[in-house]
């Protein structure tokens, strides 16, 4: 009974990671709209997120249910040096979305110019680069452990473990959780206070639309809450521990906290696809598109009193220079619309 408690949650993580991010890839592939250069993080973390779900998860909760690997000490070592390669990318490429949306917010007419296609492709490379050089070679040269020797040969071959010493853990940890995790808090602190900061300057505006900006702030704040909230939520807890047990060096880490806190982490795969994607219009068009096998429409506001065509757009700001649009109303930009003209309150 507690090993089918165990069964349902686990099999409800790996199914919603896969279809969750199969949709998004499909998404992008069935619409014009989002095949440009602003989506290819977005892409790259559907990618990775999917290939975590396939190649690694259906192993982890065999080994959890299980407690014991049938595949040997060569698969043990690539599987985690796949898992870890995997989230590392995950955590990068949500990194490059923070750092990208943070260009778009605060230089929206700069923003074509500051992310071309190139310098896109050479932050996907860096990515990938930094994933392999704490997963595959330190693993398989055995830097990671205490004695230096590479894990899990020479031991028990249905145990499949995860050694870890103090050089290792500190360099892992910090370069690819809690440095990214310090820009990606102040890059969404700064696009909220933008974000504060135009709404309070139509708020000081005798105006019909001031209740549409104080309800675009507030949206605002829920959404950066939920982003960030989410990002700390589910990995924050594996990386401290695993700093902790690195720090002591210890041999086998209590398996019951581990498995809790890994798990957690890989959660946030599941979550990727909701926070990057479906809130996001274009993508939830597109979602519309396929699940519903029909062609969803937009339709543009009829009277002046609705929300203005220039949104609060924090988790797709740059997404719009794929919907063809000025470059007044690229980025983090309240505009209000005044008879056939717009005036762009950030120049104010």
């Amino acid at each position: 009974m507690s090993s089918v408690l165990v069964a349902v949650p686990l099999a409800v993580i790996i199914m919603l990671t896969v279809l969750g991010n199969v949709v998004v890839c499909l998404a992008v592939g069935a619409s014009r709209k989002l095949r440009c250069v602003t989506n290819c993080f977005i892409v790259s973390l559907a990618v990775t997120d999917l290939l975590l779900g396939l190649l690694v998860l259906p192993l982890s909760a065999v080994l959890q249910l299980t407690g014991e690997w049938p595949l040997g000490a060569t698969f043990c070592n690539i599987y985690i040096s796949l898992d870890v390669m995997l989230c590392t990318a995950s955590i990068l490429n949500l990194f490059a979305i923070s750092v990208d949306r943070y260009f778009a917010v605060t230089a929206p007419l700069r923003y074509p110019a500051l992310v071309t296609s190139g310098r896109v492709a050479m932050a996907m490379v860096l990515i990938w680069v930094v994933s392999l050089m704490v997963s595959f070679l330190p693993i398989h040269l055995g830097w990671n452990t205490p004695d230096f020797s590479v894990q899990n040969h020479g031991q028990n071959d249905r145990a499949c473990l995860f050694r870890w010493n103090r050089s290792y853990v500190l360099v892992d940890a910090f370069a690819t959780f809690y440095l990214p995790l310090l820009v990606m808090c102040g890059t969404y602190y700064r696009i909220f206070r933008i974000a504060r900061e135009q709404a309070r300057r139509i708020n000081s505006r005798p105006s019909s639309l001031c209740s549409a900006a104080a309800a675009r702030e507030h949206k605002a704040t829920v959404t950066l809450a939920a982003v960030l909230g989410a990002f700390i939520i589910c990995w924050f807890p594996y990386f401290t521990f695993f700093t902790c047990m690195g720090l002591w060096e210890e041999p086998e880490p209590p398996q019951t906290a581990y498995a809790v806190v890994l798990w957690l982490g890989y959660a946030n795969s599941t979550l990727n696809p909701i926070l990057y994607a479906a809130l996001n219009r274009d993508f939830r068009t597109a979602y519309g598109q396929l699940l519903c096998c029909k062609r969803l429409c937009w339709a543009p506001p009829s009277d002046l009193t609705a929300p203005p065509t220039g949104q609060l757009v924090l988790l797709c700001a740059h997404t719009s220079g794929c919907r063809e649009t000025s470059p007044e109303e690229t980025g983090l930009v309240l505009q209000e619309r005044n008879g056939s003209t717009f005036t762009n309150t950030q120049d104010r």
